[in-house]
């Protein structure tokens, strides 16, 4: 009787969820049509069906940002709960997955890990203000151009450079421009300038002009009037033709960067050629207006502003490193402990050759990769292991995943050598006095030395969680919403940069003193009492010893 009755209901169940798919799911299926898109063709490409995920660094005003809602617009950060991606790449970002009939993911990373998580399959296209230069084109397609701009210099609005009309007048001034783009290129174009080193981000810059550091820097005209619009005293220097720089057309576009086998390719032009220059110019000009900051009402204004509107963000950020760095420290000394116990066997060639052998193959091992995380960046090995997991062994691992792995290996290098060098300090009597009473090698390690072994490396292994705290900022070039990576979100959507890591630098002193007050308390516990009862004999009365006697 059951089987009769629910038979019925299950088709009219699955009737109804096949109807709801196919209803949602037409509209994308008719605008891809009408466009003649192969759709089947356009998913093989993708890293999830049916969605185009974009990398961008969210840090680049007017082109991208984050912020804290949904407002004007924003699409939600999918690898960072609680922010959301706007500007001119977003809302270009937006149209052309429409017009493919895609949804749209927003993949925030920063710029240096947008071409690796390209290749690797981490994201599907760059929208992220990226110029076609003939460089990048050696590993990366572009689409057609999807916007062009003048290249200018942002000084102080007080600098002697600000009245400037062309290069010439730049004559010895100190100018700076982006890591890795064109722009530190065109530098040399100016006579006799003082080339500073290249920076990450454009928010460094900003400081870098403000403090007198820096003369100037190079930019396209909407970050420069984004840069204008949030800072009063700040200007940009804008050049007739022929007083400027010297530009190819290919270095003042912007372009959506894609695979080299990529077939959205060609769907991604004819989706950019349904939107005219009139809207292009006309959604720049909206970006830049919502962009701008207003003038600061001072230095502790500036800060209660931003953490009212970011400090949730802060809080998660701070809660996200105090979880990596505490996993991380007690995976790491797990690691580093069963290491040390290894490495201190008494195995040697009068063993059996099998035994010996295996023995030493495994400590090459060991060596190897105490050696190579002592030896390389942290920096360096989250780019190795979170972009070449995907790209080598398609293992898509997600960034709070990565940062545990990445952090806990790299402590647990080092800590196999503080924790061997507590067992080393311990009295080698001790161990001989256990084996002599019967015990195993390891019982006598486990009863007798290592308890004393932990206890004479507590201090260390307490420093190793506060530098953990301190280096999880490294993994923001993985997109970890750790602390750092929050701090360096509102920097670049604020242009407050000296506000803005002054809370963050609050914070890390905050979490980094409560840590260090922990570990002196758990110090004090495992040193025992302040005195002891000595038992000599059942005839012999109790002696009270204190310590240091």
């Amino acid at each position: 009787m059951k089987k009769r009755i629910f038979k019925p209901y299950f088709s009219v169940a699955f009737s109804f969820l096949l109807f709801l798919s196919i209803f949602y799911s037409f509209p994308f299926m008719v605008k891809a049509q009408e466009n003649n898109y192969d759709l089947d063709h356009i998913n093989s490409s993708l890293e999830e069906e049916g969605v185009l995920t974009v990398g961008m660094e969210a840090n680049y005003a007017p082109f991208n940002w984050s912020q804290t809602s949904p407002a004007d617009g924003a699409v939600e950060i999918d690898n960072s709960p609680g922010e959301y991606a706007n500007g001119y790449d977003v809302q270009m970002a937006a149209q052309l997955a429409e017009e493919l009939g895609l949804d749209l993911k927003i993949i925030k990373l920063e710029w240096d890990g947008l071409p690796p998580a390209l290749e690797s399959g981490m994201i599907d296209v760059i929208i992220a203000g990226m110029s076609p230069t003939p460089e990048r084109k050696r590993e990366i397609a572009f689409s057609d151009s999807y916007y062009e701009s003048d290249m200018v210099l942002v000084v102080n609005k007080d600098s002697k450079y600000a009245e400037a009309t062309s290069l010439a007048d730049f004559d010895g001034a100190r100018v700076t421009a982006q890591l890795n783009t064109f722009h530190y290129e065109l530098i040399d174009q100016i006579p006799n300038v003082t080339q500073q080193t290249a920076m990450e981000s454009f928010p460094t810059m900003i400081s870098s002009v403000l403090s007198d550091k820096t003369d100037a820097y190079v930019s396209e005209k909407p970050g420069a009037l984004a840069a204008v619009a949030s800072n009063s005293d700040l200007t940009f220097v804008a050049f007739d033709e022929g007083q400027g720089f010297e530009t190819d057309n290919v270095d003042t576009s912007v372009a959506v960067g894609l695979r080299l086998d990529s077939p959205l390719i060609d769907p991604i032009n004819n989706a950019l050629a349904t939107i005219s220059q009139e809207t292009r110019d006309q959604l720049m000009e909206e970006m830049v207006d919502l962009n701008e900051q207003g003038e600061s009402e001072g230095f502790w204004s500036d800060v209660r502003n931003i953490w009212t509107t970011y400090g949730h963000q802060f809080l998660v950020g701070a809660r996200n490193t105090i979880i990596i760095a505490f996993i991380s420290t007690l995976v790491g000394f797990i690691i580093g402990l069963l290491i040390a116990i290894y490495r201190t066997i008494p195995i040697n060639r009068k063993h059996k050759p099998v035994t010996y052998i295996f023995y030493k193959i495994l400590e090459f091992f060991i060596i190897a990769y105490i050696e190579i995380f002592r030896g390389t960046p942290m920096m360096v090995q989250a780019m190795m292991i979170f972009y070449g997991s995907k790209l080598f062994f398609n293992i898509d691992l997600s960034a709070m995943i990565a940062a545990l792995i990445i952090v806990s290996i790299n402590t647990g290098a080092y800590l196999t050598e503080v924790i061997r060098g507590g067992i080393i300090g311990v009295d080698p009597g001790q161990l001989e006095a256990a084996k002599a009473i019967g015990m195993t090698h390891f019982q006598s390690m486990t009863t007798v030395v290592l308890p004393q072994a932990i206890r004479n490396t507590l201090p260390a292994l307490g420093n190793e969680f506060v530098v953990n705290i301190k280096d999880t900022s490294v993994l923001n070039v993985i997109a970890v919403t750790e602390l750092f990576f929050i701090t360096r979100s509102a920097a670049g959507s604020t242009y407050k940069t000296f506000q803005t890591f002054f809370i963050a630098a609050v914070l890390y002193f905050v979490m980094t003193f409560i840590a260090t007050r922990l570990l002196i308390l758990l110090e004090k516990y495992m040193g025992g009492a302040a005195s002891y009862t000595m038992h000599k004999s059942s005839t012999t009365m109790p002696t009270n010893i204190k310590k240091g006697n």
